[in-house]
């Protein structure tokens, strides 16, 4: 019993352990992530030019998709402020945008897990865990 008990404190160690580097992972690769699945939703990287435009980069806050309307018309921004560009895109690629984020978080969630059930598997089955030598 004792044996279990053990066995299962590492897997969770071993999986909160996992986890935080994924977390810490994707903390760092966020930004860069962005852009590429803007650029791949359709979204059209801009330099702000003239003074106007400056002005509206300048009061955008950074690394965030904002929704705009202007004469009637809806676009959304995101402003890359290392960069010094904004990715300005309509409805149809702001969809898109959603529809690649949402394809992405599912397919890490799918890694995670399989990664999590080989781990889990070493120790559980004696394939490769310190219990094929012990038995």
């Amino acid at each position: 019993m004792k044996t279990q008990q053990s066995q299962l404190n590492v897997i969770l160690i071993f999986a909160a352990a996992v986890t935080a580097l994924f977390v810490a992972g994707c903390a760092g690769v966020g930004s860069g992530n962005t852009t590429s699945l803007l650029t791949a939703a359709g979204f059209r990287a801009r330099t702000p030019q003239p003074p106007q435009q400056q002005q509206i980069y300048a009061a955008l806050p950074p690394y965030q998709v904002h929704r705009a309307t202007v004469k009637g018309k809806t676009f959304y921004v995101y402003k890359d402020e290392k960069a010094g560009i904004a990715y300005v895109g309509r409805e149809q690629e702001y969809q898109r945008y959603h529809q690649l984020a949402v394809q992405q978080q599912i397919a890490q969630n799918y890694y995670m897990a399989a990664e999590m059930d080989r781990a889990a598997a070493f120790g559980w089955y004696g394939a490769w865990g310190p219990r094929a030598f012990w038995w």
